[in-house]
């Protein structure tokens, strides 16, 4: 039901109907189509406007023998019923197949013209684009521009030579005949993927320079790589073939600029991008500035979406924990995705986050809540797994946030009485802050000396950290023994504080009288969606 209009308010005055058009006697349309019609009335009715229960059909010009005839389909409306239109349009096909088969017949050369050339413009398309047309230069006895593969010492940031291997070219801006101007994208053999960048012939000694032979294998593809221990071979080559080269090479997140580290399968319409610009409150990402801030002056969220569990102020700063589900905020997380494997290598990116729970660290000030990090973790992990996959941003690091995520994962599991450890593989950065983490943990336990003997069963208890997590980290430090078939800790004072040290401090630390948290509840959310 229509509401009725606000007193006062203007309200438009109806418009008149049209009138009902006349209809023309027969006679008078058949002296019009007639062959002694007047020359200013068109013969063809399907010019004029239809009128009342007409449906005009578009004229279609067919090319015959070099004539062109207009092939006229009127079909009258509801007074001519359907059998007219049928007859009409069958007629009208029948005219156009008799015609062009006759044109077949006078120039049998022409037939299937049009497809051949289809089928060639296709053909092409699909040969991959090789650069078979690069003139070699030869330069210091070395033909530029390099093949991808060939290797050669390289200057780096610190000014030192190093061994690389080109793992991907392109032209400069005056083309392929300026072979001094290609850029290669490499790969410092010394150095994580992190550092790839992409460098010129100025930077590399060509005199170092090898090419690979085909079909040599090098003793660096077999290697085992532990960050990579869930792939096969096969699916590790594949792996590096799709991220070898980095897409986006720079993002602003707020008043921080950062340099990437690795591939992130961004949609299409973005890998052109070199930089994207994200909110740091929504995580939309943005081709250009001016975008961002109209999203900006538009946005009165800031903060991530889903519910505050924590908020304490330690070394004179605010930070907060957001927990938000996957299923209910997925937009969010698959951009927090995106942005994560800027940073990660060995990450999977998982497009259907809805069975994570996403736990985002953030800084508090006057303007809102800027993100520092993150951590996931799955609703219910059959391994006992309480972390998925960390990250601190680059711009964040090296504060002390990365412990502070570990610690509040491990606070987490505490309060769910569920002993927890990480998702293998770790990466080399998150392997030494979770042995970092461990090692604090355990010894500041063993160094109380209050506590009775203690066994690698009751470390677990106290700590919720996994029984095979805190053996490893004790054959690490040297102070596990197995004797009788039995493991044995081994601590002397002396060398507790000596590890201890090592350690580092603990970072920001988590204070658990603030977490206002209620574990996740698979069960009454099935209810809840069965309503």
């Amino acid at each position: 039901s229509e509401e009725a209009p606000t007193r006062g308010a203007h309200v438009p005055r109806a418009s008149p109907p049209s009138p009902r058009p006349t209809r023309v006697p027969r006679s008078e349309r058949d002296a019009r189509s007639g062959p002694n019609a007047p020359a200013h009335i068109p013969r063809n009715p399907c010019r004029e406007a239809p009128g009342e229960g007409q449906i005009a059909t578009p004229a279609r010009e067919v090319s015959v023998l070099g004539e062109t005839r207009e092939v006229i389909g009127a079909v009258r409306g509801a007074t001519t019923g359907r059998k007219g239109k049928m007859a009409a349009a069958e007629d009208t096909k029948k005219d156009a197949d008799a015609k062009a088969t006759k044109a077949e017949k006078e120039d049998p050369k022409a037939e299937n013209g049009d497809a051949k050339d289809d089928k060639k413009a296709a053909d092409a398309a699909k040969k991959p684009q090789v650069e078979d047309d690069v003139i070699k230069k030869i330069v210091a006895g070395v033909g530029i521009p390099l093949d991808i593969g060939a290797r050669v010492q390289c200057k780096w940031r610190d000014g030192q030579m190093y061994p690389v291997r080109v793992i991907e070219r392109r032209a400069g801006p005056k083309g392929k005949e300026a072979q001094e101007e290609y850029e290669y994208y490499v790969h410092y053999e010394q150095f994580n993927r992190r550092l790839d960048t992409w460098v010129t012939i100025a930077e590399m000694d060509l005199g170092t320079a090898e090419q690979d032979e085909p079909g040599k294998k090098r003793k660096h593809e077999d290697a085992h790589d532990e960050e990579h221990a869930e792939f096969d071979p096969n699916a590790l080559r594949e792996h590096e073939e799709v991220t070898k080269v980095r897409n986006i090479l720079k993002v602003e997140l707020g008043r921080h600029e950062m340099d990437t580290w690795y591939f992130s399968p961004f949609p299409p319409e973005y890998t052109a991008c070199k930089k994207l610009f994200f909110c740091e409150f929504t995580l939309n990402f943005f081709k250009r500035k001016e975008q961002l801030q109209r999203h900006l002056r538009k946005t009165e969220m800031y903060h991530p979406p889903g519910d505050e569990i924590y908020r304490n102020e330690s070394r004179g700063k605010t930070t907060a924990f957001f927990e938000i589900d996957g299923k209910k905020e997925k937009i969010f997380c698959q951009n927090l995705c995106y942005l994560a494997k800027l940073f990660l290598d060995h990450k999977t990116l998982y497009y259907d986050v809805d069975l994570f729970l996403f736990y985002v660290l953030c800084e508090v000030d006057e303007r809102g809540y800027h993100i520092v990090g993150y951590f996931s973790k799955e609703k219910c992990s059959e391994e006992g797994y309480n972390l998925a996959c960390i990250l601190t941003l680059p711009a964040y690091q090296r504060k002390g946030y990365g412990k502070m995520l570990i610690s509040f994962s491990y606070e987490l599991s505490k309060k769910e009485g569920k002993v927890g450890t990480p998702e293998r593989p770790l990466s080399d950065l998150g392997l030494v802050s979770y042995r970092g983490y461990w090692t604090r943990e355990l010894l500041a336990i063993l160094k109380d000396e209050s506590r009775a003997v203690m066994s690698i069963k009751d470390l677990s208890e106290l700590t919720m950290i996994k029984t095979e997590d805190i053996i490893s980290t004790l054959q690490h430090l040297n102070l596990l023994a197995y004797q009788k078939g039995a493991y044995v800790i081994c601590a002397a004072p002396e060398l507790i504080e000596k590890h201890l040290k090592a350690a580092g401090s603990p970072g920001v630390e988590v204070d658990p009288t603030k977490l206002i948290w209620t574990p996740y509840n698979a069960e009454k959310e099935y209810a809840n969606f069965r309503g």
